[in-house]
């Protein structure tokens, strides 16, 4: 079978552009540009996905292209208010895809939690105004390095998963006045620790 040429799948694309913008123009398909881009979006993740799944563990980058363009692609079809979160969950799902496939990469899970975690801050801040996305913001944190803890089985991340639970719950039940103050003592302690060792070790 002969291989494509790539002008005819430019050509194809300048012509679909081309009549659904005329569409859109006549008032026939209101949304007629917006469909189109969603539909290149979606065409161009599903080929980089059709590279990432044919060999994961070699070609586990393409797994970040693939699913940033279905991000895009998807925007197109989901109401206003979802896209910030479609677009930032479908990034963080590549890096998931890429630890679940190889599970040697274990920053994919840090990388797809703190991205999941910022899809669900811009869902809900966006649809529910009295809900505190702060307190939300630092629970999917914690969870995301308690997931690394166990997962990837690095203890370390035991500590900062339990400070940032601890964290959203303050938030959560409005301490929030208090954390402002105990953040600038801990960059006074933290700093102060760091001269300190820095001085012992010249001893």
């Amino acid at each position: 079978m002969k291989r494509i040429d790539w002008r005819v799948i430019v050509g194809l694309l300048l012509i679909l552009w081309g009549a659904l913008s005329l569409l859109e123009k006549v008032g026939v398909l209101p949304w007629g540009v917006n469909l189109f881009w969603g539909l290149v979006g979606i065409g161009g993740g599903a080929a980089f996905l059709y590279v990432f799944f044919t060999n994961p563990r070699a070609q586990w980058w393409a797994a970040i292209p693939g699913f940033f363009l279905l991000g895009l692609g998807a925007n197109g079809f989901v109401p206003e208010w979802l896209n910030g979160a479609v677009f930032l969950g479908s990034i963080g799902l590549a890096f998931w895809a890429i630890y679940l496939t190889n599970p040697q990469h274990w920053w994919g899970i840090l990388s797809g939690g703190v991205l999941l975690t910022l899809a669900a801050v811009a869902g809900l801040s966006e649809r529910l105004t009295g809900i505190d996305t702060g307190s939300v913001f630092f629970l999917g944190l914690g969870l995301t390095f308690l997931l690394v803890a166990l997962l990837a089985r690095h203890s370390w991340a035991y500590i900062p998963a339990l400070v940032l639970v601890l964290f959203a719950a303050a938030l959560g039940l409005g301490f929030g006045g208090f954390l402002d103050w105990l953040w600038i003592g801990a960059l006074f302690l933290a700093g102060l620790i760091l001269v300190l060792f820095a001085l012992l070790r010249r001893r």
